[in-house]
């Protein structure tokens, strides 16, 4: 199990406004490729921000879960071209 938290570091799209963060969104729990006969699991902590210009929530776009799945993009697509 491996946990990950995103860094407080400002998305490129809104460098432009004054953003305050404002903790993180529920953890995700991905399915990564197999270490050493190991299953993987990612625990994600995607961060939010406030931005203070317009009063709304914002956060990065990840595309990191296949959709319909709960395993990484990459993953799923090496489980595709070996099945």
């Amino acid at each position: 199990d491996l946990f990950l938290e995103e860094m407080n570091i400002t998305p490129v799209e809104y460098q432009q406004n004054k953003l305050l963060s404002k903790g993180f969104f529920d953890p995700v729990t991905i399915q990564d490729f197999p270490i050493r006969g190991m299953q993987v699991y990612l625990h994600v902590k995607r961060r939010r921000w406030l931005n203070q210009d317009t009063g709304m929530v914002v956060y990065r776009n990840w595309e990191l879960v296949a959709k319909g799945t709960r395993i990484t993009q990459d993953f799923a697509a090496f489980l595709k071209a070996i099945s």
